[in-house]
């Protein structure tokens, strides 16, 4: 099920946009921007709360908590189902499409009666858009790109979207009386960073009693195949989940089958054919005769083909299976393996919580140390000042170690300017113990210009991290044009981490970026970029992409101990 904050988020960030299509108060299609972050971000469950409790919510006023409770009461609010009615729904469509804006969307309907992306398209490449005030050429080029970037997307869905989704059917069908094992497999066990289909698979006698089950979750809002073998749903959100049921002596084969990926598979049937055996969903099986010889673990399957246990995030087709036969499949990064997060924001910028909330949230999680980072002042909106800056400097060790021992270090995430400038100079940033630099501005640098700025960046002797290094935002927003294996040197090569940025819409760098980064030996830094508690959580997803990249405790810098990780801040500074 969708946590009730989302819907909420999803709703206030529609209605945004609606008073922007419609030429509404700025400043008003702000404020529900930002209130909608800051109920989508909320640890509590705002369907519980009362007026008064909404308004304690940053940026949540009277009239906003008004329209919260008339949603949960009645399942819509007035004026949002007004300013829709005002809208033909087909510039709705329009607005979804990357890089294109909601006056512009406006504007092709009303000039050109452009209300489907398909109308768009014609209308680019008769090249009628350019005689539009603010329109051009540029502009055709980059709504072209969000239209691409649109259909790579497709029906697929984020990982952390699935994952919340599979999570809770999981919950629900494990409750049903004969389950034995209840679990996702497909591409979202495999923590792939876009998932089609959700995957679930249970272990009991009789299949009926789950397949009903899923079709009567509450989430479930259209049956598209109901058998004994097979159900497929759609749920209230968009998302296809297919369920399939195994006997219980056959749930380590089913597992490994529907893990994938098809390539791993491959494999793995192909080195059972080699052996006189015969692999399939239901177990490995002798050829002759047909004796099943594994089937109820997966550790016994891959045992049986003379492998270890690989992880599902390896199985990829990617050398994890000669890796497996040499012995030399790595020991990948686990969740417990994380010492502290290094990249994290407060309500001093963006973010939604006071230091000391996040502070003890990250203490709860059994941190051994946490760094803050709020932004620098260069990024102009979030109006950061050295006195600001200091302050919180003063705060942060009056914490130092009052939570369960947890050390803070004190940080800041610096913005790289087009030539590689930070905002601080070097006098000023001595006083962090931590500098994470990031591209925030000035994406569509040529590509030799964008390399040099990320590899002076690298070379600055107070910079440690490079936060979120392509800067991409999935489906919405490319990574830039860079010279990566350049810039990955240059990490390997002064000292500076790469960060693995844990939210589901980043998950930057991706797998095969960390797979040529390690190659350097470039060192990582798994980080939530969290601005509020709920984030803190998404650690889960940096580990995911870590694992896909087949990185090990040694190469994440915040796995280390704190000692170790101060020596590997300092980047031998002669200070």
């Amino acid at each position: 099920m969708v946590r009730p904050n989302e819907e909420v988020e999803a709703l206030l960030q529609e209605y945004a946009d609606l008073i922007a299509i419609t030429g509404g108060d700025a400043f008003k299609a702000r404020a529900y921007e930002k209130a909608a972050r800051a109920i989508g971000g909320y640890p509590a469950d705002v369907s519980h709360l009362d007026a008064a409790g909404l308004k304690e919510i940053p940026g949540v006023g009277k009239s906003i908590a008004e329209k919260v409770i008339e949603y949960f009461r009645t399942g819509k609010v007035t004026v949002v189902e007004e300013r829709r009615a005002q809208i033909p729904a087909g510039v709705r469509q329009l607005i979804t499409i990357p890089t294109l804006g909601p006056k512009k969307a406006m504007a092709l309907y009303e000039d050109l009666h452009i209300s489907s992306v398909s109308e768009l398209a014609d209308a680019i490449e008769a090249e009628k858009l350019r005689d539009l005030k603010g329109f051009g050429e540029k502009t055709e080029e980059n709504i072209l790109h969000g239209i691409a970037l649109m259909q790579q997307a497709g029906g697929r869905i984020l990982l952390g979207t699935a994952m919340e989704a599979a999570e809770d059917i999981v919950a629900e069908l494990s409750r049903v009386t004969g389950c034995e094992h209840c679990a996702y497999a497909g591409s979202l066990r495999r923590m792939k960073e876009t998932i089609g289909d959700i995957d679930i698979l249970v272990a009991a006698d009789r299949s009926a009693p789950f397949m009903d089950a899923l079709t009567e979750l509450p989430s479930t809002t259209e049956i598209i195949v109901h058998g004994e073998k097979k159900t497929s749903i759609r749920t209230v959100k968009g998302l296809q989940v297919d369920l399939r049921v195994v006997r219980p002596d056959a749930w380590g084969a089913g597992l490994q089958y529907f893990t994938g990926s098809k390539g791993h598979n491959i494999r793995t049937r192909t080195i059972a054919v080699h052996l006189g055996l015969k692999l399939s969903e239901y177990g490995l099986f002798e050829t002759e005769g047909g004796k099943r010889v594994a089937s109820r673990s997966e550790d016994e399957v891959y045992a049986r083909l003379g492998l270890p246990w690989i992880p599902p995030t390896l199985r990829e087709d990617r050398g994890e299976i000669e890796a497996g036969l040499r012995g030399e499949l790595p020991e990948v990064v686990t969740e417990q393996d994380i010492r502290g997060d290094l990249h994290t924001h407060t309500d001093l910028t963006d973010g939604l919580a006071p230091l000391e909330e996040m502070v003890a949230a990250a203490s709860k999680r059994g941190y051994a140390y946490y760094a803050v980072t709020d932004h620098a002042p260069n990024l102009y909106m979030q109006r950061m000042t050295d006195e600001k800056i200091l302050a919180q400097r003063e705060h942060a060790r009056s914490l130092d170690g009052k939570h369960h021992g947890m050390r803070l270090l004190h940080g800041t995430e610096l913005n790289i300017g087009p030539e590689g400038e930070v905002d601080w100079p070097d006098e000023f940033l001595k006083g962090f113990d931590i500098c994470v630099a990031s591209v925030h501005s000035h994406f569509s640098l040529g590509r030799k210009a964008m390399t040099r700025r990320i590899v002076r960046a690298c070379d600055n002797p107070h910079i440690n991290v490079i936060g979120h290094p392509t800067t991409r935002l999935i489906g919405k927003r490319p990574g830039i044009d860079a010279d990566l294996d350049e810039v990955f040197a240059a990490c390997a090569r002064t000292g500076t981490a790469l960060e693995i940025n844990a939210q589901p819409d980043r998950l930057d760098l991706g797998d095969e970026d960390i797979l040529r980064a390690r190659s350097h030996g470039a060192k990582f830094a798994i980080d939530t970029d969290a601005h509020s508690i709920v984030q803190l959580a998404y650690v889960r997803y940096g580990i995911g992409t870590a694992q896909r990249g087949w990185l090990t405790p040694d190469d994440v810098i915040n796995t280390w101990p704190l000692r170790r990780l101060r020596r590997f801040l300092h980047k031998d500074r002669a200070d």
